[in-house]
């Protein structure tokens, strides 16, 4: 099989994985199956909107120890995936928290105990279904910098947190910037922007040793969208080694010692020619 120059991997993410978007999970992970594409990093939310615990629904956390056996990843997203955070109080804030990401970026504005309490409880879902964790995952990508500091802090010894542009090692807070193919599927006008950036992101890739491709539940209404990602997937599977979140920075060497989380906030570090559409990832 043909590489590209670079060390090139790929991960397949399926996010908001829930007993509430388990049917439309199925339909993703059943064409990922199909085209070969594993392992998959399965991001779960322990209490989707609270209204879908995890630990209470047996035949998902079945579903998912079957997942975790045939060598896919488990990874902390978020706790209940929606901002309950003190409402924004600038424009680029209410844009962000309101409009792209449609309240749901939970840990967008949370004051550090807030975060530490949300990331320590799931930490003890994860503990008590004897899911093996790694990695945190904030809901729409977005984390303050008390999220931040909250996951240096923490007990559990996490060894990456996701952002849209890219993996941190945790706690030396070093980024290894990735390129990133995400859909917005829920109207026409979203769908043809996510078009448009997903050719462009892919322009990219071909000089970064990680691609990411970022389902979501949504994505598996909408036919055109499945049968672009299947076309993505085997663009893919041709040029990359498909690797989970977790193996993909075991093989990243940070640099020794440990540093704080970075004062930059990276809730606007996207790369320049990211969509401003995002998916309420």
């Amino acid at each position: 099989m043909q590489r590209p120059d670079v060390a090139a991997d790929a991960v397949v993410a399926l996010h908001d994985v829930s007993p509430g978007t388990w049917c439309e999970c199925s339909r993703l992970l059943s064409m990922l199956d199909a085209a070969g594409a594993g392992p998959i990093t399965l991001l779960i939310i322990p209490d989707r909107h609270h209204r879908a615990p995890v630990r209470e629904d047996r035949a998902f956390c079945r579903a998912i120890d079957a997942r975790l056996a045939r060598g896919d990843e488990a990874v902390l997203h978020g706790m209940y995936h929606v901002d309950e955070a003190a409402p924004p109080r600038s424009l680029r804030g209410f844009v962000e928290r309101r409009l792209l990401t449609r309240s749901e970026g939970e840990f967008a504005a949370l004051a550090k105990d807030a975060a530490a309490f949300r990331i320590e409880a799931g930490v003890a879902m994860f503990r008590a279904l004897g899911w093996p964790l790694a990695g945190f995952v904030p809901p729409a990508w977005l984390a303050s910098a008390e999220t931040r500091s909250a996951l240096t802090e923490c007990a559990h010894p996490f060894r990456y947190m996701s952002v849209r542009s890219g993996l941190y090692h945790v706690p030396q807070w070093r980024l290894e910037r990735t390129a990133n193919l995400c859909y917005s599927p829920t109207n026409a006008w979203r769908r043809a922007y996510s078009r448009l950036a997903i050719r462009l992101e892919s322009l990219r890739a071909r000089h970064v040793p990680l691609l990411r491709l970022s389902l979501h539940p949504q994505d598996a209404r909408v036919p055109q969208v499945l049968r672009h990602w299947e076309v993505l997937i085997e663009q893919t599977l041709a040029t990359r080694r498909v690797v989970t979140k977790r193996d993909f920075m075991l093989a990243s060497t940070p640099r020794a010692g440990r540093s704080a989380p970075p004062e930059r906030d990276e809730r606007v570090a996207a790369p320049s020619n990211a969509s401003p559409v995002r998916a309420t990832s």
